[in-house]
């Protein structure tokens, strides 16, 4: 295959190496990779051969657990990494401490999301603010800083939506204003980033539900879903594991919901 012209953002520094990893084996950096979809993601992404960083905040346990995990299948193949992602610069630190483990990266999953309903009767800055650091600022920034290592891979970026991002859901306006926001950037990034590094977007529908959830919504949600079931982890690994394969497929977004969003 011939070598993609080179990208803009290759002028931006490299990162240092510290202690290389295989250079034969892809790596994936997954965010918020320690529970749920993203330990999901991170089995299915381990299980085609890629090593894993697995980012965490506040679940240590959990993340060392799924670690010795995926070890033991394939040694030296997964490490940790803790990160509070709201913080200004999260990005930098995060990678920095990827590259003390990594030389390389292929796939950069930005899977770590807050979800909070926030009325308007009890407007929260705060909570806007938080919200939107991790669910559109970090996977932009953190996308702009990895962008030299997943060019010198002709790597992918793939990004963690909603089916709400673009149909809002009453009280979860700041929710899926920073959905929405990361659904544009997802695209933009995607013109900006080409051809060395493609950009794409998953958006579930169901798959596990919060557990601030009522059950009256959870009702209405399947009602409104044509596979009239709720989805699993698995069928969001799946499609990203589509999207980490697919060389001619960027700027999109597809949406993992059983058909909820034909009915919205």
């Amino acid at each position: 295959m011939t070598s993609p012209a080179p990208s803009k953002f290759l002028a931006l520094a490299a990162p240092r190496s510290i202690n290389c990893r295989s250079a034969d084996r892809p790596v994936a950096l997954v965010t918020g990779a320690a529970k749920r979809v993203g330990a999901a993601i991170s089995r299915r992404l381990h299980s085609l051969g890629y090593d894993l960083a697995i980012h965490y905040h506040s679940s240590a346990e959990v993340a060392a657990d799924l670690c010795r995990e995926l070890n033991r299948i394939r040694p030296d193949s997964s490490f940790i990494i803790q990160q509070d992602l709201s913080r200004p610069r999260a990005h930098d630190t995060l990678l920095r401490k990827f590259t003390r483990r990594s030389s390389r990266l292929d796939a950069l999953i930005n899977n770590a999301s807050i979800f909070e309903e926030t009325p308007l009767a009890s407007p929260d800055t705060a909570l806007w603010d938080e919200m939107h650091a991790i669910n559109s600022r970090l996977p932009y920034f953190l996308s702009l800083a990895g962008a030299p290592m997943l060019s010198a891979s002709e790597g992918v970026i793939i990004n963690l939506l909603d089916i709400h991002h673009d149909r809002p859901r009453q009280d979860y306006a700041v929710y899926c204003a920073s959905k929405s926001a990361l659904a544009s950037l997802t695209r933009s990034l995607a013109l900006e980033l080409a051809p060395a590094v493609r950009v794409n977007g998953v958006s579930p529908g169901a798959i596990l539900w919060a557990d601030s959830e009522p059950d009256k919504l959870r009702r209405s949600a399947l009602r409104s879903t044509p596979l009239k079931r709720c989805g699993e982890p698995e069928d969001i690994a799946q499609a990203v594991e589509y999207l980490c394969a697919a060389r001619y497929v960027t700027g999109q977004i597809i949406n993992v919901d059983g058909g909820r969003s034909l009915n919205m």
